[in-house]
């Protein structure tokens, strides 16, 4: 399912969670994204003091593969546990990007609807920079679509 942005406007419903690593980054994250006029619904955490990923990456995916938001960002110390969580609901394509390059590339080529940053390893302005442009993208489509289909039809054996 390609994600739809608003008939009306390019503004998206964004669901955003976090670990207590990666919570700081995400408030930011969270506040880059009301500042572009889109739409969040914060999953948690909503401290630095020690939580699960998984617990977050999990509403993370949640909300988007069930259609509450067409998008997802999630961040914890390195973006990859989170991602793994978040990659455990069916439909949800988290990727673990790192700056705008492969922020790019998640969106054209693999049709990711759910960022994941690390906020032990990259920096507040790679993130909004990356986020951005992950938003701005689109799936392109053709080759790729053959393999986001192959990737659709192993969740079907779960």
């Amino acid at each position: 399912m390609l994600p739809q942005k608003s008939e009306k406007s390019n503004i998206l419903k964004i669901a955003a969670g976090s670990d207590h690593a990666g919570y700081l980054m995400k408030t930011q994250l969270v506040e880059f994204l009301k500042e572009l006029g889109h739409e969040v619904i914060d999953c948690g955490t909503d401290s630095t003091e020690s939580v699960d990923y998984p617990i977050y990456g999990q509403k993370v995916g949640h909300q988007v593969a069930e259609g509450f938001a067409e998008m997802g960002l999630c961040v914890c110390g390195t973006g990859i546990g989170i991602s793994i969580a978040a990659n455990k609901v069916k439909g949800v394509r988290a990727a673990v990007v790192h700056d705008c390059s492969s922020a790019i590339l998640a969106r054209e080529h693999n049709n990711a609807n759910v960022i994941c940053f690390g906020a032990r390893l990259i920096g507040d302005q790679t993130a909004k920079d990356s986020l951005k442009e992950f938003l701005d993208a689109e799936f392109l489509g053709g080759r790729h679509l053959r393999r986001i289909e192959e990737i659709s039809e192993m969740e079907r054996y779960e």
